[in-house]
């Protein structure tokens, strides 16, 4: 059942000129994707828990990343920060058969499964209906090359890509929601912006640089916060709350409605 509209919220989403989406686990499930394609580039006889290898190649990158955002150094480009990443795990005695089965050549081809998410049910078709309305965009620590890829796979009817290596450093840093409202016209209006994400601490860094903001609850993100983030109606923190695209389109098209 779709969930009321208070004239706060409808004020918000009417005069929103853009939506920007977190991609990673917002837009698209790596998790599964990950460990599918994972299992696809293996062709020895090994048992390996291929979750549990793409959630600790997640779990670096969110390390790399808030370390990075934070001032320290790395690699500014998420493609080669991650074949960082894989490299270390394949030398490390958990992964070291499977690091001893996967020359460079086929690392370099698993590196690249990041190109290859597929996106949430709710995903195409929400962002395909929303743009009857605004801009959308991404607002993602991912480069360029790979959210280019992934919209092309996933079918992503983007209207622009920012990413963490043209906005000069990844997320939750303040340089990168300012400089995607400068590049949008809405540094002097940033509540026309809205961001969208499945993970509080990136909406609470936005929020604080002016951004409104709607969480997306997703099955594989911000595990056991979820289910108690909500509203500013319900005493909470962001602007909306939400459990799909379709259903943010549906309650934007009905705020334009009046």
């Amino acid at each position: 059942m779709s969930q009321q509209l208070d004239p706060e919220t409808s004020a918000v989403l009417r005069g929103a000129q853009a939506f920007l989406f977190d991609v990673f686990g917002t837009v698209v499930d790596w998790e599964g994707s990950v460990s599918r394609l994972l299992r696809a580039h293996y062709t020895g006889d090994l048992e390996l828990d291929w979750l549990a290898f793409a959630r600790e190649w997640r779990r670096g990158y969110g390390e790399n990343t808030k370390r990075i955002a934070a001032g320290g150094e790395g690699a500014r480009n998420i493609d080669e920060l991650h074949r960082q990443i894989l490299d270390g795990m394949l030398a490390a005695p958990r992964w070291a058969a499977l690091g001893a089965a996967w020359d460079t050549e086929q690392r370099a081809a698993v590196n690249l499964v990041w190109h290859q998410l597929d996106g949430w049910p709710d995903a195409a078709p929400g962002l395909r209906a929303l743009k009857q309305h605004a801009i959308v965009g991404t607002l993602s620590n991912g480069n360029v090359r790979l959210l280019v890829d992934m919209a092309k796979h996933a079918d992503l009817a983007w209207d622009v890509v920012f990413s963490g290596e043209l906005l000069g450093s990844y997320k939750p840093n303040p340089v990168v929601y300012r400089t995607a409202l400068a590049q949008l016209a809405l540094a002097a209006a940033p509540g026309a912006c809205v961001l969208v994400a499945a993970h509080i601490y990136d909406l609470r860094a936005a929020a604080a640089q002016g951004f409104r903001t709607v969480y997306v609850r997703r099955p594989t993100e911000d595990a056991p916060e979820r289910e108690s983030v909500c509203s500013r109606r319900d005493g909470g923190e962001v602007d909306l709350v939400v459990d799909s695209f379709e259903e943010l389109a549906a309650l934007v098209a009905r705020a334009h409605a009046g």
